[in-house]
């Protein structure tokens, strides 16, 4: 069993404020041991499910925050970023027999997390096919691109419940859920042994609806929250302005969306 583990930051157990998850603010360095946990978690689970190779991408900010020191010896691990339009997912590829998503935060405009985004704060909100698309809805059908399908998330309670409507076999630990400003979190010891178990459950049962659907066409539009970025990014090859602030972009195959999103969210 090969697996695929992607991880983010702002869904991890107990984080609540930007300075906890930016490497440049002294909160940093607790939060980002955290996060390495909840990754340890998810690897022990798919080890006791049989896991044989386990890739981890390192998904946050500069993809450089997982304490790799801490990871099992024989995981291998992605860092950085390597200008690939699969972004947070790269390292996968069709060899994969599922993927795991770690860290996962609400998207732009939710209100399930105080630190909602997708993909970077100028984004004020993304639509696909007229959804609103999260990072994780980005992340899933990268995968499914793949055939590979999505098996468990961890993150706040809003993206968890998003990731069971649109991947209703998914296994899901909710770690935190947002009230404005504020967190009501899982403490990390009961967030980590909730991920090891779940992850070993799903991955040791039949693989049933764990692919988003997929369309013959989509429709990506990006609102950012000042009009100079969409101006600039209007002229992206294909793109077009769509309305205040927004930007769509369409294909018929889903690469070249996230090709487009790269180069749109840049």
């Amino acid at each position: 069993m090969k697996i695929f583990l992607s991880a983010d930051m702002e869904g991890t157990a107990g984080i609540t404020a930007w300075s906890e998850t930016e490497p440049q603010h002294a909160d940093y360095a607790a939060f980002r041991v955290l996060m390495t946990d909840e990754v340890v978690a998810a690897c022990e689970g798919a080890r006791q499910a049989g896991a044989t190779t386990i890739v981890v991408k390192d998904a946050h900010d500069s993809g450089r925050n997982l304490l790799v020191d801490r990871l099992p010896p024989d995981v291998t691990i992605v860092r950085g970023w390597a200008g690939h339009p699969d972004g947070m997912m790269f390292g996968i590829d069709g060899s994969f027999d599922a993927a795991l998503h770690t860290g996962c935060h609400a998207r732009a405009g939710a209100e399930g997390n105080p630190l909602a985004h997708t993909t970077t704060t100028r984004i004020a909100s993304v639509m696909l096919n007229g959804a609103p698309a999260s990072e994780f809805r980005l992340n899933a059908l990268c995968a499914a691109r793949y055939g590979v399908p999505s098996r468990f998330i961890s993150g706040d309670r809003d993206i968890c419940a998003e990731a069971r409507a649109l991947v209703p076999g998914i296994d899901a630990v909710e770690t935190m859920t947002g009230t404005g400003f504020a967190t009501t979190s899982l403490v990390p010891a009961r967030a980590t042994a909730l991920i090891r178990d779940t992850v070993a459950r799903a991955l040791s049962r039949p693989v049933e609806g764990c692919f988003p659907p997929g369309a013959d066409e989509y429709e990506l539009v990006v609102e950012f929250r000042s009009p100079n970025d969409a101006y600039r990014v209007q002229w992206y090859p294909g793109a077009c302005l769509h309305g205040p602030c927004r930007v769509a972009f369409a294909a018929r195959d889903y690469f070249e969306i996230q090709r487009a999103y790269m180069f749109l969210t840049r």
